[in-house]
């Protein structure tokens, strides 16, 4: 038998339902929790991804009031809905951020969020893929020269992320989602961002 693309969501979400331990999550951040699993498949996430008080629904407030969606790469920029008229900024590919990169021997990740945070101190920022952006932006934020409404802290790799999310978990002040450990990446930052935003409707 052949599903539509809304059946078959709708099944995967009856299968993760049935197996996880809801009480494990709070209401409102279960969806997230249930969208990272059904994109990547990894009921991990139910143990691993930690959120501040009130972040999603903080974040939310945020984007109703035209906060924008700061991403750390084009393909997270790409795979988040646009159907909301949420403004997606993501600048690690202007030609001006690759020379300042080039001429500071500092990655381009690093360049991008600085230049969005000093555009757009209070967005929602969401990195999956480069720790070393969530690192400058964690500086950032202790400098005073960032103050998010959100920071989606999931970088997926082996060098610098498991640092970087635990900088990130030590700004208790800030709201933010974070996977701890080495699992991450910009599948499971779209999953959470597209959560977020589909429960603006």
């Amino acid at each position: 038998m052949i599903l539509q693309p809304e059946e078959i969501e709708r099944e995967s979400m009856r299968i993760i339902g049935e197996n996880i331990d809801s009480s494990r999550a709070l209401p409102e951040n279960l969806p997230v929790i249930k969208r990272v699993i059904h994109a990547t498949a990894d009921f991990d996430f139910l143990h691993t991804l930690t959120f501040t008080p009130d972040a999603v629904n903080l974040a939310r407030e945020a984007l109703r009031n035209h906060a924008p969606i700061i991403t750390d790469t084009l393909m997270l920029a790409s795979g988040i809905s646009k159907r909301y008229g949420v403004e997606i900024i993501c600048h690690v590919a202007d030609s001006d951020v690759k020379d300042e990169a080039k001429s500071r021997k500092i990655t381009r990740s690093i360049v991008s969020i600085e230049r969005s945070a000093l555009e757009y101190p209070s967005a929602v920022y969401a990195i999956g893929n480069a720790p070393t952006a969530l690192i400058r932006l964690c500086e950032l934020i202790r400098e005073g020269h960032a103050d998010p409404a959100l920071v989606v802290g999931v970088p997926v790799g082996f060098v610098n992320v498991i640092e970087a999310k635990e900088m990130l978990a030590s700004l208790t002040s800030t709201p933010s989602i974070i996977s701890h450990g080495r699992k991450g990446g910009t599948t499971v930052a779209c999953a959470i961002i597209n959560a977020i935003l589909y429960g603006l409707e």
